[in-house]
């Protein structure tokens, strides 16, 4: 059993190492810090995973429904990037999860294949499918498209690095070697440590704020937007405002309730200084629930639609 000393002192040198491995450009922090393995990139399949730990499991055990989105969109995204230029970024236009049930308390492996291009469209709209097995078991399926954009003015993307599980860690930066922003993700990881003393509950969902509470019919949380949870434009992450969506759904919800499905249509960049999501409850009947979610970021222009299905748990 881990004791929390050692349990914290894992969580720090993971942000550090997403730290330094975030340095090389070409992919964001947040997927740096949860050290996602690129198995197999080609044409014809994408393959990547992601071992559970204290800094992306919940206090059950199972992976955070962010990283779970975040691995799918990283399925999903890398397979239409294998027809593109490097040096292009993808704007995630519709995502859908179907979750089979199965607890996410296993390294989590997962494939993609790219479906081609939508046709006779003025834009590049990439489409591609997934899934993704625990132990050999299926734990969760579904699809993506993504619109294929050149980058913001003055921003030069790099192509992503395909780090593999096994290769070599890179040396921990000192804290007095680290960057401003640096500096800033590391101090937020040590408030999010400090809150699992002393309010519970899992260390990832104080790092990426999701902290949702109840209201009379449904849910609401704010979350905000920090160089933890952001890509290379400074927008926050597809999976990670998947997952604070699916989060705030959840909390709309009694425990008895698991979450299902979502399907998620990005509206807009989730850029602002707060972004905040609004969870409606739609169908609350015996066996299933429907809620509706609305992320919506600077001048409360909306970014995300989000519908959930969730199952009311056996013997619950």
């Amino acid at each position: 059993m881990i004791t929390e000393p050692i349990h914290h002192e894992l969580v720090r040198r993971q942000v550090l190492r997403g730290l330094v491995l975030n340095r090389a450009g070409g992919y964001h922090f947040a997927g740096n810090f949860l050290d996602f393995s690129f198995d197999h990139v080609s044409r014809d399949e994408v393959r990547a995973s992601l071992d559970p730990g204290p800094h992306c499991t919940e206090v059950d055990g199972q992976i955070s429904v962010g990283a779970v989105a975040m691995l799918a969109d990283l399925l999903l995204a890398s397979s239409v990037r294998t027809s593109l230029e490097g040096s292009q970024r993808l704007a995630t236009v519709t995502m859908t999860l179907q979750f089979t049930g199965l607890p996410l308390t296993e390294r989590l492996e997962g494939a993609s294949t790219f479906g081609g291009f939508f046709k006779d469209g003025a834009g590049r709209q990439g489409m591609s499918r997934f899934v993704i097995r625990a132990r050999g078991v299926e734990v969760c399926h579904g699809s993506g498209a993504f619109m294929a954009l050149d980058p913001p003015k003055g921003v030069t993307l790099r192509s992503m690095p395909h780090r593999r599980r096994g290769d070599p860690d890179p040396m921990l930066p000192a804290e007095s070697g680290l960057a401003r922003d640096e500096l800033k993700v590391l101090r937020n990881a040590d408030s999010a440590l400090a809150q699992t003393v002393s309010a519970g509950g899992a260390f990832i969902r104080h790092f990426w704020g999701y902290a949702p509470h109840k209201t009379a019919d449904g849910a609401r949380c704010t979350v905000k937007n920090t160089p933890q949870i952001g890509n290379r434009v400074g927008h926050v992450q597809g999976g990670i405002i998947m997952g604070l969506a699916a989060a705030t759904a959840s909390a709309a919800l009694p425990p008895t309730w698991s979450l299902a499905g979502i399907s998620a249509w990005y509206i807009s960049p989730g850029e602002g200084r707060v972004i905040k999501a609004r969870s409606r409850v739609l169908h609350h009947g015996r066996l299933t629930a429907v809620v509706r979610t609305e992320i919506t970021g600077k001048n409360n222009r909306r970014v995300l639609e989000v519908v959930t299905t969730h199952a009311h748990r056996a013997g619950a």
